[in-house]
């Protein structure tokens, strides 16, 4: 399903309650919907001016929801979905949050990932070469990417109260309202 409305996209974060990373639960610790407000939580509290990523980090993951257990596409399918609504910056971040994985695993070797990210890491495409980091370095994307990265890394605790989801739909408004 590609969202056309706002309404449309809350209906599809809100079906992230109970829905999993991985189909058989055996993945991170949190279901999508949890995953997706401490993502977009922590990018509010340190980005509160940017929107757009901070929107990134609440969408990041639909992919997931949209073709479970395709864990080396579900970035692409997401970034897909959102883009019409939600505008080009998000769809790039989102798009971005799997290929920021394999930078820093690449550039921060001993930098710890969950164990279902750690898992997956061989099917997006492992470490990257040195051309794909110097590649992904010009990307006018690759900071807020990373930064994204980060949170998403961060937003899996089991128990930590990141708000409601309807908190964020005047920020989706706000950010849809923008791709116009």
């Amino acid at each position: 399903m590609t969202p056309v409305t706002v309404d449309e996209l809350m209906e599809l974060l809100h079906a992230c309650r109970n829905a999993w990373d991985a189909p058989d639960r055996s993945g991170d610790p949190v279901d999508l919907y949890d995953h997706a407000l401490q993502t977009a939580h922590l990018l509010r509290r340190s980005y509160p001016s940017d929107k757009e990523l901070q929107v990134a980090g609440l969408v990041h993951d639909l992919g997931h929801l949209l073709s479970p257990g395709d864990d080396a596409g579900h970035a692409d399918r997401a970034a897909d979905a959102v883009r019409g609504l939600l505008g080009a910056r998000v769809a790039g971040l989102v798009g971005l949050h799997v290929t920021a994985k394999r930078y820093l695993a690449t550039v921060e070797p001993g930098r710890a990932l969950s164990p279902q990210s750690a898992l997956t890491m061989g099917l997006q495409g492992g470490v990257m070469t040195a051309q794909e980091v110097a590649a992904f370095e010009r990307d006018p994307l690759c900071e807020a990417a990373v930064t994204l990265r980060h949170a998403d890394d961060a937003g899996k605790v089991v128990g930590l109260d990141a708000g409601i989801m309807e908190d964020w739909r005047p920020v989706l408004e706000l950010v849809a309202a923008r791709a116009i």
